[in-house]
């Protein structure tokens, strides 16, 4: 299917991210070009006040609300001297440890897909492709709580929300995990710097650098911007899936030249050059590779589910849902795992959505009857949703 629609007014929609090349106390006043070159998979970042007067975007009784909800992930860690206990929710409140006992925390994994505002916070990262961004996960805490020294395979900014937590930091060499723990806990973990951060102090970590963050206060909150970090032989094999389940190539394995065995269980060679021309025939589909990986990395999360929209189809100001993943390439737009064929204006109209994700009536309006039919069925399918209608405005 192929789109149009001209360039679209790039009013009234919401702020992103800074511009690249805008300085932002978010980055300790570097612009996001330059935390990229200097910082990004490189080296940590401490920024005092990166969000200057922060506080929580939720309350803890909403935050624990949450946790109670089968589609929302969230785990809790006790610490008990030098034993540890994990549980998986979802958690009724009883279930959780009373709110002064000390060295417990929950953790609650993509609140953005719940909570408007905090959806708004995770826009101001999206100087990183939508490709790489995850989600942001909200960790309560009591006195002492933490998840004990660790290291990640992805990038993470630590935002404090509320209290105080103190963070040790340092190159770990030995990776090696404590046995017997329900926690990937480091045995020998190394401390090189060490900070104390307050409401809107922000630390950045590159992959596989140590930390370890306990609570100096009840009631400590943080937030946790994460990055997906997909392993490549398991990309390459959902690839390759979906490659195979789209491939028209029914050609049969032939061996009229095989010859009577004595080695019966012998692996014909014949037979490993079949299936290596197979893979490899695959493979030179780029199109189709490039189809499949937009597919895989707009697929929205495992427990996501939308909403039937409350209110009919009309050509106006539209949203994308929190949880629709909308990417683009050259030829193509993905939403929530499909693809579709866009070209020309209406292709840069639906790069606009994905970008801001958001268009104004006037853009909505102006589109093609394919771009509206297309949103249409996007809007009845709960992928975006109707704006409502600002006093005074068209």
């Amino acid at each position: 299917m192929t789109l149009h629609h001209p360039r679209p007014d790039p009013s009234d929609l919401p702020t992103l991210a800074s511009a690249p090349d805008t300085p932002t106390p978010l980055l300790d006043g570097l612009t996001p070009q330059q935390f990229m070159r200097r910082h990004w998979q490189k080296k940590p970042l401490l920024i005092r006040q990166a969000m200057p007067d922060f506080a929580p975007l939720l309350e803890r009784p909403e935050l624990f609300a949450l946790a109670q909800s089968a589609q929302v992930e969230s785990r809790l860690i006790v610490r008990q001297g030098e034993d540890w206990s994990l549980a998986q929710g979802p958690f009724e409140r009883r279930q959780l440890p009373p709110l002064k006992q000390p060295a417990w925390t929950l953790l609650v994994q993509g609140v953005d897909l719940h909570h408007d505002a905090v959806h708004q916070l995770l826009q101001r990262f999206r100087f990183v492709p939508d490709a790489r961004l995850d989600d942001l996960m909200i960790s309560w805490a009591s006195e002492g709580g933490g998840v004990g020294p660790h290291f990640d395979s992805y990038d993470v900014f630590l935002l404090q929300a509320s209290g105080r937590r103190r963070w040790r930091i340092g190159r770990q060499k030995d990776l090696s995990l404590q046995p017997d723990k329900p926690l990937k806990i480091l045995q020998h973990f190394e401390p090189e710097q060490e900070w104390v951060l307050e409401p809107g102090d922000m630390l950045y970590l590159p992959p596989q650098w140590a930390h370890d963050g306990v609570a100096l206060d009840g009631g400590c909150m943080t937030y946790s911007v994460g990055f997906r970090v997909p392993q490549r032989g398991g990309l390459a094999a959902e690839l390759v899936q979906r490659l195979a389940d789209e491939c028209a190539d029914e050609r049969l394995y032939r061996d009229r030249n095989q010859t009577a065995t004595a080695t019966p269980a012998a692996m014909p060679e014949a037979l490993v050059d079949f299936a290596r021309e197979g893979i490899k025939r695959l493979l030179r589909d780029k199109v189709g590779l490039r189809l499949a990986l937009g597919e895989v990395l707009s697929e929205p999360k495992p427990l996501v589910c939308f909403s039937a929209p409350q209110q009919p189809w009309q050509p106006g100001a539209v949203a994308l849902d929190k949880c629709t993943r909308m990417l683009y390439d050259a030829e193509h737009v993905y939403v929530n795992g499909e693809a579709w064929c866009a070209s020309g204006k209406d292709a840069r109209l639906l790069h606009e959505l994905a970008d801001r994700r958001a268009l104004s009536a006037a853009q909505v309006r102006r589109a093609s009857a394919p771009v509206q039919e297309q949103l249409a069925e996007w809007q009845q399918a709960g992928w975006l949703h109707l704006q409502p209608v600002a006093a005074g405005t068209d």
